[in-house]
């Protein structure tokens, strides 16, 4: 039986910690499963409640740091330094893992050895809401080569994976060396196209994971223009680092700075339809964009973003309900397009 190491990093989570231990011990039958709780010097309780979880269980293991060493640090410390089962598992301790999600994702990757991670479904809940019954049962499931699946991720400019619900083939991650340190906020989103690049992908269609929303959410605190400069990083880095054993290197990097380009007009343009243009940095998210895509000129945003200004934010807000429509009706026969050029 195929064994997966679960690493759980946390930081002031010690509320939310034995529930996240529980999802990954006693809702995967079938699974031969061992934890790491990684504190990293929380200042909550988060410390003994690990080792009493540990006391009760003897497949969970506890590292208590004396110092905080940061997320990246810790992350690496549990997949790089601890893991060494044929499949592991990095899930903070606010979320929770679905009933048999470790299961299917091996059963996948048993069967498949070419594939280097599997992801799914994810279910968003609040704090205090009551958990909704995870869909477990699963169409076959879907293998993408790995470079496909990348590219498309370039192409989009997002890699649409949350983080729980992946399980990853573990001698994969220490070829790519784990997370990136110098990705602070993007750190994941690199970390999945470096599996792809080396691996096939694999997607179950059931729910995989529970993600909690709450205001500590790192990702809540992230302003517009510095995740855009964090994803631009992030795909850079993939390019410089495999660049020469992609098939497509240039289409690469012209897709994705392109959508990033289009990505920061957008935030800019909104901010002249919400009145918000004292607020949003919209001439730093324009030199971005420019600097991202010298041709950004051309973009249709542009023009609509030149549009807004010569209207000004004040009288913008009344005038949305006659343009709206129409752009949105040209992002979907835009879309429709792209999807039918890349089906043929």
């Amino acid at each position: 039986m195929s064994r997966v190491d679960v690493v759980i990093p946390c930081y002031n989570y010690g509320k939310f910690l034995s529930d996240c231990v529980a999802g990954a011990l006693d809702d995967q039958p079938g699974t031969d499963v061992r934890v790491l709780v990684i504190d990293d010097a929380s200042q909550d309780d988060s410390g003994e409640t690990a080792r009493k979880l540990a006391a009760a269980d003897d497949r969970v293991e506890v590292i208590v740091h004396p110092v905080n060493r940061g997320h990246i640090a810790t992350f690496n410390e549990g997949l790089l330094d601890w893991a060494d089962g044929d499949y592991c598992v990095l899930i903070s301790a606010d979320d929770r893992l679905t009933p048999g999600a470790l299961r299917r994702a091996a059963d996948l990757m048993d069967a498949h050895p070419e594939v280097g991670f599997v992801y799914g479904d994810v279910v968003s809940f609040s704090d205090g809401e009551e958990l909704r019954t995870a869909r477990t049962t699963s169409r076959p499931p879907t293998i993408w080569s790995g470079h496909r699946w990348l590219e498309q991720r370039f192409r989009d400019a997002h890699t649409c994976v949350f983080s729980p619900e992946v399980v990853m083939r573990t001698s994969v991650v220490h070829q790519v060396d784990g997370f990136n340190p110098d990705l602070y906020h993007t750190s994941d989103v690199e970390m999945w196209m470096k599996l792809a690049v080396l691996a096939d992908v694999g997607f179950v269609h059931a729910d995989q994971a529970y993600k909690r929303r709450h205001a500590d959410m790192m990702s809540g605190v992230v302003d517009d223009l510095l995740h855009l400069n964090q994803r631009r990083a992030a795909y850079e880095a993939v390019l410089k680092r495999y660049g020469d054993v992609l098939p497509n290197t240039p289409e690469l990097s012209d897709a994705v700075h392109r959508e990033l380009a289009k990505e920061a007009l957008w935030v800019a343009a909104r901010a002249y339809d919400r009145r918000r243009t004292d607020t949003v940095p919209v001439e730093e998210l324009v030199a971005f964009a420019f600097d991202c895509w010298p041709a950004a000129a051309s973009l249709s945003t542009y023009r609509s973003l030149q549009w807004r200004r010569r209207i000004g934010p004040a009288a913008m807000p009344y005038l949305q309900p006659l343009v709206w429509p129409r752009l949105l009706a040209r992002q979907v026969l835009g879309r429709a397009r792209q999807a039918k050029d890349r089906r043929s």
